[in-house]
C-alpha cells in the first residue's frame, strides 16, 4: 500500500463534482467577457525564475535536470508562461489579450490550511491596455464570478490599493529606503505585530517614528490625506488612476464590492500599479482567497515589447473555504439522470435505450457487470439516478419498459416503441 505524497490531494468523484461546477462556473464567466481559454505546459526552464529571484528560490521550487541536462521545473505560477507566450506571438495577437485557463501549479512550501504543494489556479489576464477600465474588467470579473456561485456582498470583499502610492510615500522621507522591502513588510502587516512591522519598517530604512507615522497613515486609507502628505507627482498620479478604476468599476456593476485599503500591497516585486486581494468579509477565512493587479513591466522584461498587463487567480484551495462558510459549496455526490436495468437477454434493447438517452446530452449508465436485478437497483440508487428504465424479457414480450422514479418509488409501464419518443428528458410523470 503507498501513501500520497504531503501537500498533494485526491479528489474522489463527489468531491471532484463540486469542484468542476466551481470551475465551470468561473471559466463559464470568462468566457462571456471574452477571455479566451490558453493550455500551458508543466515544466518550464528553472531561470524563467532564477534569473530574476535569485539561486535561492529554487528551494521553493520542485526543479531538477532532466536527461538533456536542463535544468527545470514544474511551474510555481503562471504569470512568467504567459510572459513567455505573449513575447513569442506578440506582433501577430490581437490587442488586448484576454486569456484564461484553469490547471495545476507547484511550489514546495509549508503545508497549511488552504495551502496545498500543488494546487490549482482560474488565471485571468488582459495584456495590451493601460487604460483604467481593463482594471475595473478585472475586478468585475471576478465579481461576476463570485456572485455566480452563490457569494453576496455580505460574504466577501476586494480591498484594492496602488503599489505607486505606497512606493510615492516612502520615496517621499529623506531616507535611504528599499521601497520593495518596505511594501514586502506592508504585505505582511495584517500576519505579524505592530511592533514587527515597524521593525521590519525600519530595517527597510525608515526611523522608529517614520515607520509609525507611515503606518498610521496606510492604515488610515484616506487618498486625500494621502496626497496633501506626499505631494508628488507620481503619489497623485497614482491616487487618480486608482479613483478612475473604482469609477470604472462602478459603471461595470463591481464597485460595491471594493474597499480602498492602502495595506493591501501583494509581495511579489512585478507588480506596477492597482494591487487587489479578495477577503472574507467576515473574517473567519484568515488568509485571502486570491489576488491580482497590474505588472505593467513583465512582458518586456522577458524581452517583449512594452506591454501592459493586469489580472487575477483564484486559488481552488481556498475559494472552497469561503464557498462552505457561505453555505454555497456544491453538494460533494455524482448525480445520474438515467439507469437503464436489464433482466435477462435485453441488451440489445437496453443499449438503443441508453444510447439515444445519452444523445440527447443526459448521464445515462446501465449495467456492465452483470449484476442481478436487486444489485443494478441498489447502484442505480448509490449514483443517485433520477429515473431508472427496467428492460426486462416479460416487459418486451408484452413490448413494454418500465419507468420508475428514484425519489418517489413510483413506476409505470410504456411501450417500448414509444420510449424515449420524441421527449427531450421523459421521466415517469409523462407516461404515467
Amino acid at each position: 500500500m503507498y501513501d500520497g505524497i504531503k501537500g498533494f490531494r485526491d479528489f474522489y468523484p463527489g468531491e471532484m463534482a463540486a469542484r468542476r461546477a466551481t470551475i465551470d462556473v468561473l471559466e463559464d464567466t470568462a468566457r462571456r467577457y471574452g477571455f479566451r481559454e490558453i493550455g500551458t505546459p508543466a515544466l518550464e526552464r528553472a531561470e524563467m525564475w532564477t534569473d530574476k529571484s535569485g539561486d535561492e528560490i529554487v528551494e521553493e521550487l520542485y526543479a531538477f535536470e532532466d536527461q538533456g541536462g536542463r535544468h527545470v521545473t514544474l511551474t510555481p505560477e503562471l504569470t512568467p508562461t504567459v510572459a513567455r507566450m505573449v513575447v513569442a506571438k506578440q506582433q501577430e495577437l490581437s490587442k488586448p489579450i484576454k486569456w484564461f485557463s484553469t490547471r495545476p501549479f507547484w511550489r514546495y512550501e509549508q503545508v497549511q490550511q488552504g495551502r496545498q504543494r500543488e494546487f490549482y489556479q482560474t488565471n485571468v489576464d488582459i495584456f495590451g491596455s493601460a487604460e483604467p477600465e481593463a482594471d475595473a474588467e478585472i475586478l468585475a470579473w471576478a465579481a461576476d464570478a463570485m456572485t455566480g456561485l452563490g457569494l453576496t456582498g455580505e460574504h466577501f470583499e476586494f480591498r484594492i490599493s496602488h503599489r505607486d502610492i505606497l512606493g510615492g510615500v516612502l520615496e517621499s522621507y529623506e531616507a535611504d529606503v528599499d521601497v520593495d522591502d518596505a511594501i514586502r513588510a506592508v504585505d505582511k502587516s495584517d500576519k505579524i505585530s505592530t511592533a514587527e512591522y515597524h521593525d521590519l519598517l525600519v530595517e527597510a530604512g525608515l526611523t522608529y517614528d517614520q515607520a509609525a507615522e507611515f503606518g498610521d497613515l496606510v492604515a488610515g486609507g484616506d487618498l486625500e490625506e494621502v496626497k496633501a502628505f506626499a505631494d508628488t507627482e507620481r503619489v497623485t498620479a497614482a491616487v487618480e488612476n486608482l479613483q478612475n478604476v473604482l469609477a470604472a468599476a462602478e459603471d461595470f456593476g463591481a464597485r460595491e464590492y471594493c474597499t480602498v485599503s492602502l495595506e493591501t500591497a501583494r509581495g511579489l516585486d512585478y507588480y506596477t500599479g492597482v494591487v487587489f486581494e479578495c477577503f472574507d468579509s467576515a473574517g473567519e477565512v484568515s488568509r485571502s482567497i486570491f489576488g491580482g493587479g497590474r505588472y505593467d513591466d513583465l512582458i518586456e522584461s522577458f524581452g517583449g515589447q512594452p506591454t501592459p498587463a493586469v489580472g487575477v487567480a483564484p486559488g481552488h484551495a481556498t475559494l472552497p473555504l469561503l464557498m462552505q462558510r457561505a453555505g454555497v459549496w456544491p453538494e460533494e455526490e455524482v448525480t445520474t439522470d438515467y439507469y437503464v436495468l436489464q433482466v435477462g437477454d435485453t441488451r440489445s434493447e437496453a443499449a438503443r435505450i441508453t444510447r439515444e438517452l445519452r444523445e440527447r446530452g443526459h448521464v445515462v449508465e446501465t449495467d456492465v457487470a452483470g449484476r442481478s436485478f436487486g444489485g443494478q437497483l441498489d447502484y442505480a440508487d448509490s449514483v443517485n439516478a433520477e429515473t431508472v428504465v427496467i428492460v426486462g424479457e416479460q416487459d418486451l414480450e408484452n413490448d413494454d419498459v418500465t419507468i420508475k422514479d428514484m425519489e418517489t418509488g413510483d413506476q409505470t409501464q410504456t411501450p417500448v416503441g414509444e420510449f424515449p419518443g420524441e421527449l427531450e428528458r421523459p421521466t415517469f410523470e409523462d407516461f404515467a
